[in-house]
């Protein structure tokens, strides 16, 4: 059987694995948490842009087909058999996840032609949770530099990573340009990540190599990045 693991670089604290998350899910063993975004199959990468009006000026990222349906009830199914706990955005697109008490709510405060939040699903026994990050237009939050055109903004991974005070190992299956990765580099956690485009693979190594460079005061300063071998 071909090895499903295209690439394993391992920065600080974090394993970032090229490949499909389905394959590689399996070889990892149990995680504290999933903390993901995955796909919700709206097409968001059809046009390669994102951006209609003049508060949301025009962005290109390469037209891409990733999303041109939504995570699959196996995506889901394996995910939720990883982990103790999970946080999964779109969760109102997704067949698999049962009822919960605990939706987290992303406001956006949004002045384009945008949702105005959206929905992480959560199986967290608490109540439902709120966080107000206005992610377009000239006065968004943050200094966050977009280079996916789902990317969510750091402080709400963050934000989301403070609902799993005891969770050690979060992973994220779908990985994307790594702003989950980033979050546990920064709160000192250990992350996994997963990626199966190989370009936004070495923007989230890149990204995450950039947030250990520049450590917060409490998380212990990382090795350099170092690519692992083809198994785990």
């Amino acid at each position: 059987m071909d090895n499903p693991i295209l690439k394993h670089v391992t920065i600080g604290n974090c394993n970032l694995y090229l490949g499909d998350c389905l394959s590689i899910m399996p070889l990892l063993g149990k995680v504290d948490a999933v903390v993901t975004d995955p796909p919700y199959g709206i097409d968001a990468a059809k046009k390669g842009h994102i951006g209609t009006s003049k508060n949301a000026p025009v962005k290109n990222y390469g037209a891409k087909d990733w999303d041109n349906k939504p995570a699959s009830i196996d995506h889901i199914g394996a995910m939720l058999e990883i982990s103790k706990q999970q946080i999964i955005f779109g969760g109102n697109y997704f067949h698999g996840l049962g009822p919960t008490s605990c939706w987290l709510v992303w406001d956006k405060q949004n002045t384009g032609d945008f949702a105005d939040c959206e929905l992480a699903w959560t199986n967290l026994p608490k109540a439902v949770r709120r966080i107000y990050w206005r992610w377009n237009g000239m006065i968004r939050k943050g200094s966050d530099i977009r280079e996916h055109p789902t990317q969510k903004p750091l402080g709400v991974m963050e934000w989301c990573l403070t609902h799993l005070p005891d969770a050690e190992t979060i992973l994220d299956p779908f990985m994307g340009s790594g702003t989950t990765l980033v979050a546990c580099a920064k709160l000192g956690r250990k992350g996994i990540g997963i990626e199966l485009d190989p370009e936004y693979f070495e923007i989230a190594c890149e990204r995450v190599q950039k947030a250990y460079d520049q450590p917060d005061l409490f998380v212990e300063p990382p090795k350099k990045a170092e690519q692992g071998a083809m198994d785990l």
